[in-house]
């Protein structure tokens, strides 16, 4: 005869106590004795009982689970931040359920569903939400937090890099060594990641009175940079430094100099990128880039999202890291001021 499932009637049973001291004793923060929350444990051991998550929830009114909110996995930058999300949550556990928005989908068109899972909160990442579907979390008092972007007139918790500050460096940076013809190739148009690092570099670049910058889109894709690339050089000016808005399309636009254009980098023109993804050191690379301190705007993410699921009332968080250039070998430098790294983690 096949045992069915083991339920917290059973476990009652065996442990001569009651049903509900069963459930008061696999969800914290309810009230029960020490002795009979060990009396109800080895109980559970001795039937190879597992509590019902989704009966604690109902219960608790508490998930233990983060939804993460995602567009652009394919950029090796994501996965990193990913994996960091997913343990920092777990060491304090929580889990975290991935939703994926694809190219042609708005968050709003994912959240809703994402929301019927009961999720304590939300991140989102590489994705833009609007400010309806804020006051539609906002209603459910569900906390959403915006890591690496921010939406300018919403009240949701950001934690961003310096994006403004970072390409304002790097035009300091390009400058200085020498450079005339800078150019930016910049991301997803309505991102604010990619809007704060062109206006960042332009503005700084203006400001200092040199000639204005070229500019092209690569959408965050290897590809993308590779193209940009192309039709940057393809025009009658002719750019001499090249800031990508990331490293994908930072490593796109380095093939088609050297594959295609047959120039030298950097001795004929420069390149930096912007993530310090893995790929960005490869010997091939060497790609001089910004690094943002992920794993700290991960943690302060992490511990303000589950600070406010204990205070909805805190006021909203804003907060800018500021992270550092990290010098290879793809870019002319001052040589007084900068010393190259080689860089093969």
């Amino acid at each position: 005869m096949t045992r069915g499932r083991v339920t917290s009637f059973d476990v009652a049973k065996e442990a001569g106590v009651s049903q509900s001291a069963v459930s008061r004793a696999f969800n914290s923060g309810t009230s029960i004795s020490e002795k009979t929350r060990l009396r109800v444990e080895a109980a559970a051991e001795k039937l190879g009982y597992r509590p019902n998550a989704m009966a604690r929830t109902l219960i608790s009114r508490r998930s233990n689970m983060i939804g993460l909110v995602m567009a652009d996995i394919v950029n090796p930058f994501y996965p990193a931040v990913l994996d960091t999300f997913m343990r920092s949550f777990q060491q304090l556990g929580h889990r975290v359920m991935l939703f994926m928005v694809a190219r042609d989908q708005q968050v709003s068109d994912v959240l809703p569903q994402l929301l019927e899972y009961q999720v304590d909160g939300v991140v989102i990442t590489s994705a833009t939400l609007s400010p309806e579907m804020v006051e539609h979390c906002q209603r459910l008092q569900t906390p959403v937090t915006l890591f690496n972007r921010y939406v300018e007139g919403i009240q949701a918790d950001s934690i961003c890099c310096d994006n403004i500050g970072a390409s304002r460096a790097i035009a300091d940076l390009l400058l200085d060594a020498g450079h005339r013809q800078l150019a930016f190739i910049a991301g997803v148009r309505n991102t604010s990641t990619s809007q704060d690092r062109e206006q960042g570099f332009f503005s700084r670049i203006h400001e200092r009175r040199a000639t204005a910058p070229l500019k092209a889109e690569g959408h965050y894709q290897y590809q993308g940079g590779y193209e940009a690339a192309l039709a940057l050089f393809a025009g009658e000016t002719k750019p001499d430094a090249i800031f990508c808005a990331n490293d994908l399309m930072a490593l796109g636009a380095i093939d088609a100099i050297r594959n295609q254009l047959k120039l030298n980098i950097p001795e004929q023109v420069s390149v930096i990128g912007f993530d310090d993804i893995k790929e960005a050191s490869w010997k091939n690379y060497q790609l001089t880039t910004y690094r943002p301190r992920v794993e700290k705007m991960v943690n302060t993410a992490v511990e303000n999202m589950l600070e406010r699921i204990s205070n909805p009332e805190r006021p909203a968080l804003q907060l800018i890291e500021a992270g550092e250039i990290v010098i290879r070998q793809t870019a002319r430098l001052p040589e007084t001021i900068y010393q190259p790294i080689v860089d093969e983690r």
